[in-house]
């Protein structure tokens, strides 16, 4: 199985003059739910090199085994520093595609015409797509074959309202994952705050925060298990 993991390269959390970037444990948990069960991983990102890492998903109290173990992985790390160019990546290489969230996304990656083709090429080959946290909001401009929201009418879940309000950046990012989501017509639902909660429509899988992210990767490892 061929995985493509797509990071932001953006890093600045507005004009607040604060870094942002990746959630490492959005990186890292499906990262090894996908390693241990054998997928060979390609990691790429807009410009390549080595992504933004958000500073806040690397303190103390965010941290996880599965972050300490990414960390301390050398082949990881490796891996992390060399991301390949978005611009690069060709679907028909891959099975499926997974989105880690953080806020940087939500500045380049929502408006990227490469990811937003990216997905569109990924869902036309029927093969499952997945976001967490802030990730599915990468996903307000693309579209099904019928040129309507691709989250039209479909189960989809995302970092809540509720959520960024507790991190105190309701009036910083560009818009909000929850309210993008309705506009789109997605069928949006959470579970409670910071609790792991995923959803699965069809092709698309989305999970609400960084506890979902895990949950999320096995529930897309499944999907492509199904769909071989």
């Amino acid at each position: 199985m061929k995985v493509l993991m797509v990071l932001t390269s953006h890093d600045t959390l507005g004009d607040t003059g604060k870094k942002t970037g990746f959630w490492l444990e959005e990186l890292a948990a499906p990262y090894y739910a996908f390693k241990d069960a054998g997928a060979e991983i390609t990691l790429a990102s807009p410009l390549g090199g080595r992504p933004p890492l958000d500073p806040k998903s690397n303190e103390p109290d965010a941290k996880t085994d599965d972050t300490r173990r990414f960390e301390a992985d050398e082949a990881a790390m490796k891996q992390l520093g060399e991301t390949v160019k978005l611009a690069d990546v060709n679907e028909g290489d891959f099975d499926t595609v997974f989105y880690p969230g953080g806020h940087g996304p939500l500045w380049d990656l929502a408006e990227d015409k490469t990811s937003i083709a990216l997905i569109e090429s990924f869902v036309a080959a029927e093969k499952p797509v997945a976001l967490v946290c802030h990730a599915p909001g990468v996903l307000r401009h693309v579209k099904s074959a019928d040129g309507t929201p691709l989250v039209q009418g479909k189960r989809v879940t995302g970092f809540t309202n509720t959520e960024e309000e507790g991190v105190g950046l309701t009036d910083v990012v560009p818009f909000l994952v929850e309210d993008e989501l309705k506009a789109k017509g997605g069928n949006y639902s959470s579970g409670p705050d910071w609790g792991p909660y995923v959803l699965e429509d069809g092709l698309l899988i989305t999970g609400q925060n960084p506890a979902s992210s895990a949950p999320a990767a096995k529930a897309l490892l499944e999907a492509v298990k199904n769909a071989a």
